[in-house]
């Protein structure tokens, strides 16, 4: 796939946590923050594609999608935003916005949108990668889970996996799509959390054009774009009772209707579920279909939690330090005796998610030496510093820490390009390229805030404030 120009008219922060993978697949990405920056990029670089929030101060995307109509550039914008309502999806559908998201943005939604793919079963979804494969652990319990998804892999058997948050429910999709035979075909993921029930449908059967006020174009849906591989149905339970029973129908006929339009549309495609809600509750409250519940039902998956996992934690703990370290350039630091009993004998109530959150910091923090039990920053350990080698200077951490209003980059985010991590091809990090990712890190961890990341530094706001203006004023630029 030729390489793509993404823009992104938003704050840093919602893209950080996808800049790593953008790189990793030849993707451009430009961030901008106000509309002067948004109409200069469109003049010079013109984007293949554009996710922009709702709104910036001194910007609206309406004013982006008038632009657009209004010199004929021919680029689908989706809008994504934390809070959505569906009169607002409504409104900028209108306005000639292709589609409407909640956040956060992920790799595989984005993968699953870019434009002229050259090959359209490698998009967001493909399995074939052995990273997606694998599947850390060698406990009983997750060892019969295993063999029962190796088992029923081959098969167009639906399977619903269920398990507490965190627990690798989409990873053990993929790991079953790996393992089916549709492996060269798309893997595409729905929340069905994500979107309201309108436009859900929207995405999941397609639409015809002028199927509703903003639909001005044919839109296909995930069961077509995922026929001949796997469609991944992710928190099922959050479906609306109504879009339930055209789910319904379509996996007992596998075909679909796409709304507003008058043809039944044929599919091929293994439809895996995943929840963290008790299904059989849900139906008992008259929440969830009984037979959706049935027809889903027909292979459960109960992922065991990952404190019942025993010696799996280490091993996973091990496999993060080492992906962390790599990325990092830190090298593959070793875990202290008593870290690795703390990490036994800890609850883990998110599970492989928390862990593998935990392990990242504690890999930054722990700057190339062991990783002992203070770099975790638990309670209790409040009063841990960086080692020598990073420690951010901060003689004056007794100041106030309230934002200086008289600061004007006060509250704005760094750019995009300072998020990005040290070389792993064996060049050494600079201690200021080491110190700014623990920043950026922290304020990643904190989504921007900066109170509660200085605290996680053990420096003070005034302190992380003069950091930031710092790395604007060497030249930091998107």
């Amino acid at each position: 796939m030729a390489a793509k120009r993404i823009l992104f008219i938003s704050r840093s922060e919602f893209i950080s946590p996808v800049h790593v993978q953008l790189k990793q697949h030849d993707c451009q990405a430009m961030v901008v923050e106000d509309r002067a920056s948004a109409l200069k990029v469109l003049d010079t670089r013109t984007p293949d594609l554009i996710f922009t929030l709702p709104a910036l101060p001194g910007y609206r995307a309406q004013d982006l999608l008038e632009t657009l109509d209004r010199t004929g550039k021919n680029i689908p914008v989706i809008i994504f935003t934390e809070k959505g309502t569906a009169e607002e999806a409504r409104q900028f559908m209108e306005l000639g916005a292709d589609d409407y998201w909640l956040a956060p943005l992920t790799w595989e939604k984005i993968a699953a949108v870019l434009p002229d793919q050259a090959d359209p079963k490698q998009t967001s979804g493909s399995a074939s990668s052995t990273s997606e494969r694998a599947i850390i652990g060698s406990h009983p319990a997750l060892a019969r889970v295993l063999a029962l998804a190796r088992q029923v892999a081959a098969s167009k058997a639906t399977v619903l996996i269920s398990g507490e948050s965190g627990t690798g429910k989409e990873m053990f999709a993929r790991y079953i799509h790996a393992h089916s035979g549709r492996e060269n075909g798309p893997f595409i993921a729905v929340n069905c959390a994500a979107l309201p029930e309108h436009l859900l449908e929207s995405e999941l059967f397609g639409h015809e054009k002028g199927a509703f006020t903003g639909a001005i174009t044919r839109k296909l849906g995930k069961f077509e774009l995922a026929s001949g591989g796997t469609l991944l149905l992710d928190e099922i339970s959050e479906m609306d009772l109504a879009l339930q029973a055209k789910l319904l129908r379509a996996l007992q006929e596998s075909e679909i209707d796409r709304v507003g339009g008058t043809e039944t549309v044929k599919v091929d495609v293994r439809v895996l579920a995943t929840t963290n809600r008790n299904l059989e509750q849900s139906v008992e409250r008259g929440e969830f279909r009984q037979d959706l519940y049935y027809r889903l039902n027909v292979i459960p998956l109960r992922l065991p939690p990952l404190a019942q996992r025993g010696d799996d934690i280490l091993r996973l703990a091990d496999f993060f330090v080492q992906r962390y370290g790599r990325e990092y350039g830190l090298g593959v630091p070793p875990i202290a005796p008593d870290a690795r009993d703390w990490l036994l004998a800890y609850a883990w109530p998110g599970n492989v998610r928390e862990l593998q959150n935990l392990m990242e910091r504690a890999v930054l923090l722990a700057g190339g030496g062991p990783i002992r039990i203070t770099h975790f920053l638990l309670d209790g350990h409040e009063d841990w510093v960086p080692d020598t080698e990073l420690q951010i200077q901060s003689s004056n951490a007794t100041e106030s820490e309230t934002p200086d209003p008289a600061d004007p980059d006060d509250g704005a985010p760094l750019p995009i390009h300072a998020l990005t991590p040290p070389d792993a091809d064996g060049r050494i990090p600079t201690i200021q390229e080491m110190e700014m990712h623990l920043i950026m890190k922290s304020l990643d961890k904190t989504a921007g805030n900066r109170t509660k990341a200085s605290e996680l530094l053990g420096i003070s706001v005034r302190t992380l404030r003069n950091k930031l203006s710092e790395y604007r004023k060497i030249g930091l630029e998107m």
